[in-house]
């Protein structure tokens, strides 16, 4: 090669670098401001701004990817659609059985005033709700319900997985489908993707069962949704009887995740009765409308459809895309706040926001009886040390903090001074308040709370306390771990 070609090659390459870092920063440049313009919350901010200028390219990306919460433009449209319609179907057809304010007990009051405001759900009265905490019970009891449905039966899920107890579960639901009966299945994509890659789903569908897959993943969806908003709800409707929600997926804990070396999941699911399954059948036409375009009618409360059960009052809390971003995460600060002198709370997944840490703090410090019970193994790497990284903060605060031995503790649950109950599908973690589909029923019933407290203290004897003395021995590299991993819980 002669000098000047050498030279025009040399030219060439450093406009081509130039162009090309221009470009870059330009990109950078631009997606920073668009970090900053929508103003979310400053950690968050904060740890997309890191990972942008952290990692070249990948880090923007990322922020396109997973950064801002977008359903796709079909998806969005639906939803706000169907959002118009579900609050005049509450405020037109859901009236019979709400709860007066003047006969709701004070502390559950300013949770009630702001989820019907900020959601348009009322508290009802008149409902009957059992909580059951065996796994194995729950999937026997609810194939019986299936066996003997009559009109319809709504199931929905994070995850579905064959084997076990779950087995004769779908068995009944084809042979239900078969008689005449209205049979849904609605899992979310993710978490049911061993469910969806088998030959069951088909079989069901021959049958006459209609089986959905809730928001799909792939390389292609990419560039038109979000693909890590996932559908986390757990509901089941049969007939106008009998409706079912907890933290339960549809999966037998002896035969999922056997591999993993957590033990089995840990779970509860509540059985309910009356008014609030009016509601429950409403959320679930919502969800289903929102994936298929297909409109299941918003149920009627014509001709006493959804009578008194019982004396318990209680209020639907649905969250995540369509209903608020805000909704859980208020009803949980309030809850905190307005505990006089206990609270316990159950999560497999603890990464709080700095206003859920400080509320929990603030309680221990003003003499309340704070408890944490999460899971001694955890089956996610980084939440694990996230969670990890606020222990120390809680423990020095007066909170106490137990780990439990005897499975993975998925049970999300909230006990509030002994008479307030919060349980559904949401983790203490950032992931729920403000991306998943997610839902958690308030229950203002000394009964039903004392229900649940007793199961919450059947964990605790299977725990183990952290004491302050015990976790600053730790070693550095775990703080080093816990600290470094802390920096991505605004993401996590």
């Amino acid at each position: 090669m002669d000098f000047l070609t050498f030279e025009h090659a040399w030219q060439d390459s450093t406009i081509y670098v130039v162009l090309s870092a221009t470009l870059y920063f330009s990109l950078l440049l631009m997606t920073s401001l668009r970090v900053i313009i929508k103003r979310k919350p400053i950690g968050i901010s904060l740890a997309w701004l890191f990972l942008i200028y952290a990692i070249p390219l990948l880090g923007i990306i990322g922020y396109f990817i997973f950064g801002e919460l977008h359903l796709g433009k079909k998806r969005q449209k639906r939803s706000e659609s169907m959002a118009i319609e579900f609050k005049t179907w509450l405020k037109n057809e859901v009236q019979e059985n709400r709860l007066p304010e003047a006969l709701s007990s004070p502390s559950v009051l300013p949770m009630q005033r702001f989820v019907e405001s900020y959601t348009g759900v009322p508290m009802m009265l008149g409902n009957d709700h059992h909580l059951l905490d065996s796994t194995q019970q729950i999937l026997i009891e609810l194939t019986e319900k299936i066996k003997t449905a009559k009109t319809r039966c709504y199931l929905m899920f994070y995850i579905c997985n064959e084997g076990g107890l779950v087995d004769p579960l779908l068995d009944a639901l084809m042979q239900a489908a078969q008689r005449g009966v209205e049979c849904k299945l609605l899992f979310d994509s993710v978490g049911s993707h061993d469910f969806f890659n088998g030959k069951k789903p088909q079989a069901l569908r021959l049958a006459g069962v209609e089986v959905v897959e809730a928001l799909p993943v792939g390389a292609f969806r990419l560039l038109f949704q979000r693909q890590d908003l996932r559908m986390h709800r757990k509901l089941v409707c049969i007939d106008d009887d009998v409706a079912y929600t907890g933290s339960m997926n549809l999966v037998d804990p002896a035969y999922f995740k056997k591999d993993k070396e957590l033990g089995e999941w840990v779970d509860i699911m509540v059985r309910c009765k009356g008014p609030i399954i009016q509601q429950m059948q409403g959320l679930f036409s919502w969800d289903w409308y929102l994936e298929t375009n297909q409109k299941i009618p918003l149920p009627s409360a014509e001709a006493e459809r959804f009578p008194i059960c019982g004396k318990q009052n209680s209020q639907l809390i649905p969250s995540g895309p369509g209903f608020g971003r805000a909704s859980i995460h208020q009803v949980l600060l309030t809850a905190i706040y307005e505990a006089k002198y206990s609270l316990v709370l159950t999560t497999p997944y603890f990464v709080p926001d700095e206003s859920l840490l400080a509320a929990l703090q603030v309680a221990a410090l003003r003499g309340v009886d704070v408890k944490v019970i999460v899971p001694a193994k955890n089956d996610s790497f980084m939440v694990k040390y996230a969670s990890r990284a606020f222990f120390e903060e809680l423990l020095t605060s007066g909170v106490k903090i137990y780990k439990f031995h005897g499975g993975l503790l998925h049970t999300k649950s909230i006990v509030v001074d002994e008479k307030i109950a919060l349980v559904g599908t949401v983790n203490l973690d950032r992931r729920s308040f403000w991306l998943n589909f997610e839902m958690t029923m308030l229950v203002d019933d000394h009964e039903f709370a004392g229900e649940l407290l007793t199961t919450q203290m059947h964990y605790l004897l299977a725990s183990k306390p952290l004491s302050l003395n015990e976790w600053n021995k730790r070693s550095y590299f775990k703080k080093l771990l816990e600290s470094t991993v802390y920096l991505f819980s605004p993401l996590l």
